[in-house]
């Protein structure tokens, strides 16, 4: 009976190494620490920041600076837990969110609690970056040519996702890093246009810095929206561990140092990019900057269509980042529980028909600054700002009202009431939205 057992084990065994080398986060070890740094940084600094100025007018100068340093500081501590829990148990790596959550709460617990907001996350932020894609490329078109008749958001959208038909199909995340890398090149490129070309633009003369919202309860939901716009901003979690799943690993060399090493770096990057561009966006266009910093600034117009066309390649990339752990999620269920062999044309099926849903959702939807605040607050603040926190006392239990356990509960505290809270204000938006709004316009 044990010898059956342990045949059975070692056929699972094989399988699961052969599935492994075939699935995209796991095929390619052969990863470095700048590997790391720059999926971070690919990863983090999206769309997500040239909407902080418009956080910070809802926020207004006190909460919205305190609100961008605590979330800075607590999802780098949150992204050291996730990197330090990835080899806990010798010999065995955590080399997706739901095997991390999983070990924490049991196999079948751990995957309702992570796949649903992970797929949540990362699908959604696919679905934003379509958004942003094709508004930057409609924004290009109308700088270069003003007098030209006007075309559709719509088919902008449709022409920035038919890229994504083509560059889905590269097999594994290391396969992307030289798109990865460009992409982590605009965000800092484009970030660091957004607000020194605020600061050469000036102070406008009417500057406001009072709320947005002409009532209370309007600056309310406004203050709740807002919060989701910072937490979108701090996405890069929902695919740590599959970027740190690329490194190579041995005992007297774990993957966590690398990893570490480059986060660190993109975590200075990320600091480079958001805190200049929100503070500065604010000061110069008060209540009145856009929910995307650049379409404030109309002028020079070379320099906005260089800085659209920097964001269209930072997208173009991340939409990469964000959809390689949801092909590797898809394609590992097809094989093991659907029973299809895991093959080129299963790929290239699931593949063509995720984006095609992308860019259907993204024309129908293109509500970009409540998408961003909606997502950040439902998906993001439990997989980024608490869901470590909580997988870290349930596997290493710290000493109840020790520093670990506070540090750990006050993340867990605000994560949850952003979570509630955010959703709510960006929900009122879209609806506000939406009154005016027509399909496929």
């Amino acid at each position: 009976m044990e010898i059956q057992q342990s045949q059975t084990d070692e056929i699972r065994s094989a399988k699961e190494k052969e599935l492994n080398d075939w699935l995209p986060v796991t095929s390619s070890r052969n990863g470095k620490w700048w590997y790391s740094a720059f999926h971070n940084v690919t990863a983090m600094v999206g769309a997500g920041v040239l909407g902080l100025p418009y956080a910070m007018s809802e926020l207004g100068w006190g909460p919205g600076i305190t609100i961008m340093i605590l979330s800075w500081v607590i999802t780098l501590y949150t992204l050291w837990q996730m990197v330090e829990m990835h080899e806990m148990v010798p010999g065995k790596r955590f080399d997706r969110y739901h095997e991390l959550g999983q070990h924490a709460f049991g196999k079948k617990l751990g995957l309702w609690v992570v796949v649903p907001q992970q797929l949540m996350v990362e699908v959604g932020v696919n679905i934003v970056y379509m958004v942003t894609g094709g508004k930057s490329l409609k924004k290009i078109h109308d700088t270069v040519c003003s007098g030209c008749k006007p075309i559709k958001t719509t088919y902008f959208i449709m022409i920035f996702g038919s890229v994504h038909f083509f560059l889905s199909h590269l097999p594994s995340f290391n396969s992307i890093t030289v798109i990865s890398l460009a992409a982590a090149i605009m965000s800092f490129s484009y970030s660091t246009i957004a607000w020194v070309a605020s600061i050469h633009k000036g102070v406008q003369p009417d500057v406001e810095y009072t709320s947005r919202a002409s009532t209370r309860t309007g600056s309310v939901f406004q203050f709740f929206s807002a919060l989701g716009d910072v937490a979108f901003a701090f996405a890069g979690h929902n695919v740590a561990l599959e970027i740190q799943a690329t490194i190579p690993s041995s005992p007297d060399k774990p993957s966590k140092k690398p990893m570490w090493k480059g986060v660190i770096f993109a975590y200075i990057v990320v600091a480079l990019c958001y805190f200049p561009v929100a503070m500065v966006g604010y000061w110069v266009f008060g209540k009145n900057v856009e929910d995307n910093v650049l379409i404030s600034l109309q002028k020079p117009a070379w320099l906005i269509v260089i800085a659209n066309a920097f964001v269209v390649v930072h997208v173009i990339g991340s939409y990469q980042v964000f959809a390689m752990p949801v092909f590797d999620m898809v394609e590992a269920w097809l094989v093991m529980k659907m029973n299809f062999k895991p093959s080129k044309l299963l790929r290239i099926v699931t593949r063509t028909l995720y984006v095609a849903l992308t860019i259907f959702v993204a024309i129908t939807l293109p509500f970009f600054g409540g998408l961003l605040s909606f997502f950040g607050g439902f998906a993001f603040a439990p997989t980024t700002y608490y869901l470590p926190c909580i997988m870290w006392l349930a596997i290493y239990k710290p000493k109840k009202f020790g520093l670990s356990w506070c540090a750990n509960w006050t993340c867990i505290i605000l994560g949850f009431l952003l979570m509630v809270l955010a959703p709510i204000g960006a929900l009122r938006g879209i609806i506000l939205q939406a009154k005016d709004f027509q399909f496929y316009s």
